[in-house]
C-alpha cells in the first residue's frame, strides 16, 4: 500500500516565490518607516529579484537575469517620478524613498550584470 496516494513526480511542486514577494514589500516599508536605508533596499531587492525568479520558473524569461535587469530599469523609472515629486512639493519623505529606489535599482543592475557574465546556461543534452 502507497503512504501518499496521488503524489508523483509529475505533479507541480509548490513555488517557493510568492512567500518572498509578499515580504519584499513590507520589509521595505519597514525600513522606509523607520529611516533604515539598508533594510529598505534590501526589501525592495527581495521583492524584485523574487519577481525575476517567478518569471523564469514560469516560463517567461530564459534566465532570472533579464526580468531583473527589467525590474531595475521599472525601478529607475519609480525613482525618477519620485525625486521628481519631492522636488515639486518638497516632501522629504518622498526623497527618502527615492534614494531607496535608486540604490535598489543600481544594485539589481549590477548584480543581473554579474550574474548573466557569472553564471553559466545549463546545457542540453
Amino acid at each position: 500500500m502507497d503512504e501518499n496516494p496521488g503524489v508523483s513526480d509529475q505533479y507541480r511542486m509548490a513555488s517557493p516565490w510568492p512567500v518572498f514577494v509578499a515580504l519584499g514589500i513590507p520589509i521595505s516599508e519597514i525600513g522606509l518607516l523607520f529611516d533604515v536605508l539598508p533594510i529598505a533596499v534590501g526589501g525592495l531587492l527581495l521583492f524584485c529579484g523574487s519577481i525575476a525568479g517567478m518569471v523564469a520558473e514560469a516560463g517567461y524569461a530564459k534566465s532570472p537575469w533579464r526580468a531583473a535587469a527589467g525590474s531595475a530599469v521599472a525601478l529607475f523609472a519609480f525613482a525618477g517620478v519620485l525625486v521628481y515629486l519631492s522636488s515639486t512639493d518638497g516632501g522629504a519623505a518622498l526623497g527618502q524613498r527615492g534614494l531607496a529606489v535608486v540604490v535598489s535599482g543600481g544594485l539589481l543592475l549590477a548584480g543581473s550584470l554579474v550574474g548573466s557574465l557569472v553564471v553559466q546556461e545549463p546545457s542540453t543534452v
